[in-house]
């Protein structure tokens, strides 16, 4: 197991290496598994790329986000041009259903609201938004639109964890509940527990994902 010191470097160098944050401006602390990253960056989508990498590394059980973003003058934009590229953004993603999504924006802080199918369209309208200029934050409150009964899902979603790379499907339990998906048991990095709730929200009629996996390298 790494020692909090450890972690700390393992987690300096994966950001240093990837290529879309500046470490520079990024400063680490580690305890008991648990990376806090703080300091003031220049867009939201190195804030999202910084969390990202910080997942990335061997031990992570959790990562605190204490970065600020402090837009340059040259990033910044009025509240009105950001919705205005966001619903372009929008309209040009394949993966959003057309109108589905609506937009605000205050201060720089982007809002998405409205209804889609399945959780990938909602997580491919947050990723139209995020790398736009002047995008200080977001919060994707798009719902997703309730679907009939469907047979057996927790066997489906079994069925998907055993086919996962590197993840021993018995250290995971599932409960399915009226389109509610609870997750428990174990998971060996930040990264696997992750995929193993992104298979969940794969499964048909799934409305919500509950998500009690521990990390446990």
């Amino acid at each position: 197991m790494k020692t909090d010191r450890q972690l700390q470097q393992d987690v300096m160098e994966e950001l240093r290496w990837d290529a879309a944050v500046q470490s520079a401006h990024i400063g680490v602390e580690a305890r008991d598994g648990v990376v806090t990253l703080s300091g003031e960056i220049d867009s939201y989508a190195e804030k999202f790329a910084a969390a990202d990498a910080a997942k990335r590394v061997a031990g992570v059980k959790g990562v605190a986000m204490d970065l600020e973003v402090k837009l340059p003058g040259s990033n910044k934009r009025t509240d009105a041009d950001i919705a205005k590229a966001a619903v372009t953004a929008l309209e040009w993603n394949v993966s959003v259903p057309i109108g589905a999504v609506q937009v605000k924006v205050d201060d720089g802080f982007v809002t998405l609201t409205g209804e889609v199918d399945w959780d990938y369209q909602r997580d491919a309208a947050a990723a139209s938004v995020r790398p736009l200029l002047g995008v200080r934050g977001l919060n994707n409150a798009v719902s997703l639109r309730p679907h009939a009964a469907i047979k057996d899902v927790k066997g489906k979603i079994e069925a998907a964890l055993q086919r996962l790379a590197h993840q021993d499907s018995k250290e995971v339990t599932v409960a399915v509940n009226d389109g509610t998906v609870t997750l428990s048991g174990t998971a060996h990095s930040f990264l696997e527990r992750d995929t193993i709730e992104a298979a969940a929200w794969n499964a048909p009629g799934v409305q919500q994902v509950v998500d009690h996996i521990i990390v446990a390298p």
